[in-house]
């Protein structure tokens, strides 16, 4: 949630400093995405063409895939170096129509079914966005080991901050009783806390809800509300521990929902882990943060350099 947050509002400037021309000079060498639904019902949208396959495990909550031009221009400093390096990147949400309950462990098993029914039952790298596809990855690296060379989880650890989870179900419970102007302004007031003006987070949160998400599907409303609730009950000090594969986990210091110190339990949950942490920054600026994907990429190719010392 926090990149589509994030890049959002940087969004709105964009549109309303620079226009169309701008964002034509961001997407300059990318086209359009690939965009569809997997018959298990998952949406995605393919970017690039390369040899090698990156499954993009998409943050949330939502299990939309917002790929319009104002997204993808500021997804690009993220998408751009993998692509170049080869891959073609699949970007990918949770299945639509979960039932109430489903479990992080559950949509684990749905991206398992799906790298083995679409995929060959191989792919070359894994990326867990935030919380919501960082928990999921952790799941496939312990369960599923098999079926990808590489795993990277940013910003995500073995539980959401009380606060987190508040948040979580604050906007999940808010989307799901089709109050998006309530859950937009829920999500400004987290961002910008000192905000006074009247009115505006509101204004914004509803512009923000409109652009981050786009058109909603038929079940939006029931699987974003057992998407946060899912989110907010995982713990996976039980699971992590039995990882046995490598993984590059990169957090930061000064976020709400992942303190420092679940970021550093995490990585000590995890036998084989190697822990990135982005001083001075929050969730919302880590996640667009360009030295991501150089020090995943530096991590999983070594011949390629890192942004990271």
């Amino acid at each position: 949630m926090r990149g589509a947050v994030f890049g959002t509002l940087a969004g709105i400037g964009a549109v309303a400093a620079a226009g169309v021309g701008f964002i034509r000079y961001r997407l300059r060498g990318i086209p359009p995405p690939v965009t569809g639904v997997f018959p298990n019902g998952m949406a995605y949208a393919r970017l690039g063409a390369g040899p090698k396959t990156c499954l993009f495990l998409r943050g949330g909550p939502g299990n939309v895939v917002p790929m319009g031009p104002v997204f993808r221009a500021f997804s690009v400093d993220i998408l751009r170096p993998f692509l170049e390096s080869g891959y073609s990147v699949w970007v990918v949400t949770r299945r639509q129509n979960m039932p109430r309950g489903h479990s992080i462990e559950d949509m684990a098993v749905d991206h398992a079914a799906l790298i083995v029914d679409e995929f060959d039952g191989k792919v070359d790298l894994v990326i867990g966005e935030e919380a919501y596809g960082g928990m999921i990855a952790f799941c496939l690296a312990a369960r599923h080991p098999d079926l990808f060379d590489h795993v990277a989880v940013w910003l995500a650890g073995h539980r959401l901050s009380e606060e987190g989870k508040e948040l979580e179900l604050g906007f999940g419970r808010l989307m799901a009783e089709g109050r998006t102007g309530d859950a937009g302004a829920l999500l400004v007031r987290a961002l910008m806390p000192g905000l006074r003006v009247p009115g505006v987070d509101r204004i914004f949160g509803a512009v923000l809800v409109r652009m981050a998400f786009g058109t909603l599907h038929q079940y939006f409303r029931n699987d974003v509300l057992v998407e946060a609730e899912a989110v907010a009950a995982f713990d996976g000090r039980q699971i992590l521990p039995k990882i046995q594969v490598p993984v590059l986990l990169i957090g930061c210091d000064q976020d709400l929902e992942i303190t420092r110190e679940i970021f550093e339990e995490t990585a000590e949950l995890i036998p084989d882990c190697t822990l990135l942490i982005y001083e001075g920054m929050n969730g919302f600026q880590a996640v667009n943060d360009k030295r991501l994907p150089m020090d995943v990429l530096h991590w999983a190719e070594p011949s390629i350099g890192g942004a990271t010392p």
